[in-house]
């Protein structure tokens, strides 16, 4: 993974391209991040560096998150998070800024991560898309069950990642590939091309793409 951002999703809208197509965009807020520590593969066995993002009160963080984050001289963090790199984060010193013009360009395609919207307890239609049965020929009461969930004797149980009923969203999850539309560094907003994980207002990593494939 190389070098991403720490941001908060602000909501969609819609944009023309410089070649008159219409667009769905998610407008997130990416950064300013600040460098708190670096690591490398002679101290630590790996080559990373950690962001912050946001600002906490500090008597609202315990000491030893105080004491880490003081040593970059911007004060506290909301939010902490590591990202991988290639090779050693020489040119990244120790609370510099990390903006969004210096990671990301139109063009890119990226990966963004984020908790999905919380939908709370679901059934196995709503989660998983199961058919339900007929709403006819005999059904009785019995239209929007899962059905059968094992056999007698052999196995004697169920087996585990059986698509049952139970919670819906509220998980981590990331959407691969998304198009970089528009970057603009004086507000620190990244436009991407369609939708992201989360709600208004809720965190987002944005890095690039690890498996990217150009679209035609």
């Amino acid at each position: 993974m190389s070098l991403g951002l720490i941001g908060k999703k602000l909501g969609m809208t819609q944009i023309y391209t410089e070649r008159g197509e219409l667009v769905p965009v998610t407008v997130i807020q990416a950064g300013p991040c600040t460098v708190v520590q670096a690591k490398t593969a002679s101290s630590d066995g790996y080559a990373a560096v950690q962001l912050g993002f946001g600002e906490k009160k500090s008597q609202r963080a315990t000491k030893a998150v105080r004491q880490h984050c003081v040593k970059a001289g911007k004060g506290v963090f909301q939010v902490l998070r590591e990202f991988r790199l290639e090779g050693d984060a020489t040119e990244l010193a120790l609370g510099g800024e990390v903006v969004v013009g210096s990671v990301f360009k139109a063009g890119d395609l990226v990966d963004v991560t984020g908790v999905s919207k919380g939908r709370g307890f679901a059934g196995v239609i709503k989660r998983h898309g199961f058919s339900g049965f007929p709403g006819s020929h005999g059904t009785h009461e019995y239209f929007r069950h899962g059905g059968a969930i094992g056999n007698r004797s052999f196995p004697g149980r169920v087996f585990k990642g059986k698509r049952m009923a139970g919670q819906l969203g509220n998980e981590t999850v990331t959407i691969q590939n998304l198009e970089v539309i528009g970057v603009r560094p004086d507000e620190n907003l990244l436009l991407v091309r369609g939708a992201v994980p989360g709600a208004r207002g809720r965190l987002v990593l944005v890095h690039p793409a690890v498996k990217a494939v150009k679209h035609g």
